[in-house]
């Protein structure tokens, strides 16, 4: 959830003209956004933004901005392949003009983007009032997430350079100094720019890194020399590509040798840096799960496979709620987050709110159920102190005792899946149970062709089952997963049915926890990363092993 402004007056009044920010986005992790440009991104009316960091801005923007487009394709442009820059200069002033703040957001940081200071002074030329929202610059941030450090404690002199527009006098000077250069280039250029700097001065054994899309999931960096890139590029079959044209950060100097980066690369190192991980649940259990594997360096991709439903039959749900208000139950059990849901709908639309639970005891079967309770303001009296499940939960139940217990029902809302251990379970306690259908699951619409094609084709690295309906729902919608991949399921039940399927199950969670799901995924990544190293191979991500796979470089 993005965070909130936590006041408006944070920011300038707007005059009748508007007010525009001009906002650095940083070089591509979102997580670089500073805490001003998310307060400014969320109090914008208009949000112009480079097309390279649109997505890493949008998320923070209130869902009516308006977000005009600095690139279009008209018939012309299409046919040659290249789109047409708008005059942002323009666009922001009108924008401004009516009275709106705008927000233009730009890669790294504005004080660094020329295009950015001549859009400044145009509004100050016409009188826009506007501010500047400094950001994490690509040429410090790349290098930070490369492991390769600027200066150190002997204070190297540290130098910066375009090579897009550096002159022939700028090469001269800086080929005459020993202190790190930090070079902006793409892969096409950047050996280029060695050979110039070695024509300046600088010794052909001078080490050299250069990183490709730098704080994303598809960083790589490749350590040479001046001397020799141009040769690495070749026997890794980097060029040429298509792809030639994406920028980089070169650092050239002491600073980038390989035995220091072995020790500081910390981002790339990451145990499941770069798998394409397939999450297939619903939306809306998706997101904890997907922001775990984020932090292990993975890039989620979530394929809804069961679609949640009302039940057929509503009478049975709308009794039970009345119940619940007027005393017939004792506990209310909740056996997953859609069950909370349909209970708190149910509640919303009889105008109740979780002031209706008092004098009920709660239970939840689960840490990600008690916080979508919490969420909704209950906190559950009863959560499993071991394992998280139906008979977790049955092991920690009290049972009935006439004294104590005034009432001896339990109202359990479930999925039409009937739900046979627990009711058992509590009717071998004393309990009577009122078993009722809250909510339907069925199969989710089939995901997009691309993606019942990565699934198939080995294009993804692992695929996470938390269940063994997203087993059978998954290959019932999109196909088996490519025998590359690695299957890991969240429990012995879970792996049955994956290996009833013909799949090979590679990693077991230690316990039916989504969040122990991922952490044990992450922990066979680490130990194939480490056998690799140890090996003396190349580290590859497990879709890069299919036969016939070219390893993905720069995307």
């Amino acid at each position: 959830m993005s965070p909130t402004p936590s006041t408006t007056s944070a920011f300038p009044a707007v005059a009748a003209h508007g007010h525009v920010t001009f906002l650095g986005a940083g070089p591509g992790d979102p997580g670089l956004l500073t805490l001003r440009a998310v307060e400014a991104l969320a109090a914008a009316d208009v949000l112009i933004a480079e097309p390279e960091v649109l997505d890493v801005v949008r998320t923070h923007a209130r869902a009516a901005v308006d977000t005009p487009q600095l690139t279009v394709a008209d018939e012309t442009s299409a046919a040659a392949g290249v789109p047409v820059i708008r005059d942002a200069a323009n666009l922001v002033m009108e924008a401004a003009r009516t009275g709106r703040r705008v927000v233009r957001a730009v890669t790294g940081d504005p004080g660094l983007d020329g295009n950015a200071a001549e859009e400044m002074l145009a509004c100050a030329t016409a009188g826009i009032p506007f501010e500047v929202v400094p950001g994490v610059a690509t040429a410090v941030g790349v290098p930070a997430y490369a492991g390769v450090p600027l200066r150190d404690g002997h204070g190297a002199d540290v130098r910066f350079v375009d090579a897009r527009t550096a002159s022939a006098r700028c090469w001269t000077e800086v080929g005459a100094s020993d202190g790190t250069l930090v070079v902006s280039a793409t892969l096409e250029t950047v050996a280029a720019a060695a050979t110039e700097l070695v024509t300046a001065g600088r010794k052909p054994d001078t080490p050299l890194t250069v990183t490709v899309a730098g704080t994303t999931t598809r960083q790589r960096t490749w350590t040479a020399t001046l001397g020799s890139i141009a040769q690495v590029f070749k026997q890794g079959k980097v060029l040429p590509s298509p792809e030639g044209h994406q920028p980089v950060i070169a650092v050239v100097g002491e600073h980038s040798t390989t035995a220091r980066r072995d020790e500081l690369a910390w981002f790339e190192s990451k145990p499941l840096f770069g798998w394409r991980v397939l999450v297939p649940r619903t939306k809306e259990q998706a997101a904890s799960l997907s922001d775990q594997l984020r932090s292990y360096g993975a890039v989620p991709h979530e394929v809804p496979t069961i679609a949640v439903e009302p039940p057929r039959t509503p009478q049975q749900m709308e009794r039970a709620v009345k119940g619940l208000v007027t005393g017939r139950y004792e506990w209310i059990a909740f056996t997953s987050v859609n069950a909370v849901k349909a209970v708190r709908e149910k509640f919303e639309e009889y105008g109740l709110d979780a002031r209706a639970f008092a004098g009920i005891k709660v239970a939840a079967v689960g840490e990600q159920t008690a916080a979508a309770l919490v969420e909704f303001g209950v906190k559950p009296d009863l959560v499993p102190s071991g394992e998280q499940s139906a008979a977790g939960l049955l092991e920690d139940w009290p049972p009935y005792d006439p004294v104590f217990d005034p009432i001896d029902r339990v109202f359990l809302p479930r999925a039409d899946i009937a739900t046979e251990t627990l009711v058992a379970g509590l009717i071998e306690l004393g309990w009577e149970v009122d078993d009722v259908t809250a909510y339907r699951t069925v199969r989710a619409s089939p995901p997009p062709a691309e993606t019942r094609e990565a699934i198939k084709g080995g294009g993804f690295d692992a695929v996470l089952f938390t269940s063994s309906s997203t087993v059978r729902n998954l290959v019932g919608i999109a196909g088996k997963p490519h025998n590359v991949t690695v299957i890991a399921c969240i429990g012995p039940a879970t792996a049955k049915t994956a290996e009833e399927h013909g799949l090979r199950v590679d990693v077991l969670s230690p316990e039916p926890s989504v969040s122990k799901l991922a952490e044990a995924l992450a922990e066979y990544g680490a130990a194939r990363r480490d056998a690799a190293k140890e090996a003396g191979e190349v580290v590859a991500r497990p879709s890069e092993r299919r036969p016939g796979a070219r390893r993905r470089r720069t995307t």
